[in-house]
């Protein structure tokens, strides 16, 4: 039986709640061209020039305001979503973030120093949804290091996983408990992305954002296709909790810059919500595994104030996945489907 190993990869996190860490996190993560896909000079001048300086020491205080006395929640729950993995399997476990630390190289020697002989490694991106600024620059900067160092054990990574049955059953049983409270609506808020990554990110150049009701006709786009992926989870989650089309909505958070994005933000709906009649609301945040300043911050405590402020009268947010054991269950059952192909994606050497 071949030596593996297994990496679970997140977004990241600053090192401290210092504006320079809080600074030097965000020039990494918004210099990525996946991320903000401008022409070099364009995005050195927008992210050096305006938008770090200024967000940077407003960022370190949203951080701080949630960060644990183990340091970052999401590389903090990561690392315990590693150790319960972990007791799944006898290769070794680690894990890696697309921006900051630990970084894929040194995730790579981790495993490597574990176990000598590795002769694969399996990548689980801590991403449900294929979206360039998220599972695909994951990716691909696994692979470059891989490629880079010339590493001799074979590289797979499980694929977007928003329609598993497992993954379905997980996040649908991480909501259930949470309807027995009286609730008018569930809103699904989702990481937002600029529409123009959607057309991006469609292989065919054709079919995404372009044709009528396009997330419900099969198409080859829909393997990369975020908008699709992400309302296929919602639908089958509703579907599984039994909820009727008028109990829950999707709505895009996070937004940057003034491109146009997807839409509806999140910010407006929860202006709007209690002026429809929407009064209690209950929300959850799919598109993260691992909760994060995006949904502690963003979310639970600046969300709520909005919604409350509008005329709202309760509001629960529902953490994400975190270390559920529904879940841990699903990301070994992820990784032991790679040798059968499944949900996999195997990467050349």
């Amino acid at each position: 039986m071949a030596k593996k190993g297994i990496v679970l990869m997140n977004l990241g996190s600053p090192d401290s709640t210092s504006v320079p860490d809080v600074r030097r996190y965000l020039n990494e993560f918004l210099m990525d061209e996946r991320v903000i896909d401008k022409p070099f000079l364009l995005r050195f001048l927008l992210v050096r020039g305006i938008i770090s300086p200024f967000r940077a020491p407003k960022s370190a205080k949203a951080y701080e305001s949630i960060w644990w006395k183990e340091g970052s929640p999401l590389i903090e729950l990561t690392r315990q979503l590693r150790d319960k993995v972990q007791e799944h399997f006898e290769g070794p476990v680690t894990i890696s973030m697309r921006y900051g630390n630990p970084t894929p190289e040194a995730a790579y020697n981790d495993l490597l120093q574990r176990e000598p002989n590795l002769e694969e490694v399996i990548l689980v991106p801590l991403y449900p949804h294929y979206a360039m600024s998220s599972y695909e620059t994951a990716v691909e900067h696994m692979r470059t290091v891989y490629k880079k160092k010339k590493y001799s054990f074979a590289l797979k990574v499980v694929a977007p996983y928003y329609k598993h049955p497992s993954y379905i059953n997980a996040l649908a049983q991480s909501i259930q408990p949470y309807l027995s409270q009286d609730y008018d609506q569930l809103l699904f808020s989702y990481h937002g992305i600029p529409e123009r990554h959607i057309l991006k990110s469609d292989p065919t150049k054709s079919h995404c954002m372009q044709v009528e009701n396009c997330c419900y006709k099969a198409s080859e786009s829909h393997k990369t296709c975020y908008r699709h992926q992400l309302t296929i989870t919602t639908e089958l989650v509703a579907k599984k909790l039994a909820l009727s089309k008028d109990q829950w909505q999707i709505s895009y958070q996070s937004r940057l810059l003034r491109d146009p994005w997807l839409a509806p933000s999140t910010q407006e709906r929860l202006q709007q919500l209690p002026g429809e009649g929407v009064k209690k609301l209950l929300i959850v945040c799919p598109a993260f595994v691992s909760d994060c300043l995006e949904t502690l911050e963003e979310i639970a405590v600046e969300g709520k104030k909005e919604f409350l402020h509008s005329g709202g009268e309760s509001y629960t947010y529902i953490p994400c996945l975190n270390t559920d054991k529904l879940w841990v269950d699903t990301v070994a059952e992820l990784v032991r489907e790679v040798d059968a192909d499944q949900w996999t994606m195997a990467m050349e050497n």
